[in-house]
């Protein structure tokens, strides 16, 4: 198929459980980048149906960022989907990734994401990093997630970086998500450097929009991993996630206090650290 994504790049917020500024599309054309979970495709659907998507490029495969593209890829038939091939066969047969998030998040499992529907493995196109797709460079940048990548979106020389470029809403500070099962701060850190090396003019986040100051949010990014790792060798969990949040409330609305709650509960960033510590040897 041609691709498409030669639009100029449109935010669309999901208003996760209501709440603006939790989880937001990014769509370019006929390109939607992370099309969110299933729980938000009332808000979604009625942008999409006059404006078929024909790609969903997903820079990885958490629910948050792709529980509904099992969903949009029956409604919308000419659509393919974009995937690094580690996160492929988790996105054509779901069941362990099923099986991890509801370890993480219990009953409230349908309530956060809604369905999540396989994708059909005709319907998806393989990444491993380093392709160009009409305007779109694919880079490989794990460490939020071993299967992550990033698109660059050449014409207009935005980013597009899932989770690894971090969480960042309005006024708020750069924090880095850190969930279990597959933290690598290692990759990540050379994950970063690869998008700095793309020297883009903007940098946009699923949680929650696009930032000009590109070096500064790197920089600030790359403070924050070093002191979330320090945090979580010398804290337990209930001190690690009340220092978090203190600090996003020093700088922050209660608002939007709210949203960066919703979008990364500081609780499961210190699991995903503390087992990242464990398994490196250095815990």
């Amino acid at each position: 198929m041609s691709v498409p994504g030669t639009a100029e790049p449109e935010l669309i917020d999901l208003l996760h459980l209501g709440r603006p500024r939790v989880i937001g599309v990014w769509r370019v054309g006929e390109v939607l980048v992370d099309p969110g979970p299933s729980s938000c495709l009332e808000n979604l659907l009625p942008l999409l149906e006059r404006h078929p998507p024909k790609v969903l490029a997903l820079t990885h495969i958490h629910l948050d960022h792709a529980g509904s593209s099992g969903s949009l890829i029956r409604r919308f038939p000419e659509a393919e989907v974009w995937v690094h091939e580690r996160g492929a066969p988790h996105l054509i047969d779901p069941t362990r990734l099923l099986e991890s998030a509801t370890r993480l998040y219990g009953q409230e499992m349908d309530r956060l994401w809604g369905e999540v529907l396989p994708v059909p493995a005709e319907r998806v196109r393989l990444l491993a990093g380093g392709e160009s797709l009409g305007p779109f460079r694919v880079g490989y940048t794990p460490g939020h997630a071993s299967h992550h990548v990033s698109y660059l979106h050449e014409p207009t020389g935005r980013a597009f970086t899932g989770d690894v470029t971090g969480v960042r809403i309005g006024e708020g500070p750069v924090l880095a998500p850190t969930p279990p099962p597959d933290i690598d701060l290692d990759a990540w850190r050379a994950s970063l450097d690869l998008i700095e090396s793309w020297s883009p003019s903007s940098i946009a986040v699923t949680h929650f929009g696009a930032y000009d100051r590109v070096g500064d949010h790197l920089a600030d990014l790359r403070e924050q991993l070093e002191r979330a790792e320090a945090m979580a060798r010398e804290l337990d969990e209930p001190a690690f996630a009340s220092s978090v949040r203190a600090h996003v409330a020093g700088s922050s609305t209660p608002p939007t206090a709210a949203a960066y709650e919703q979008a990364m509960p500081p609780e499961q960033s210190f699991h995903g650290l503390a087992r990242y510590l464990r398994r490196s040897g250095s815990a």
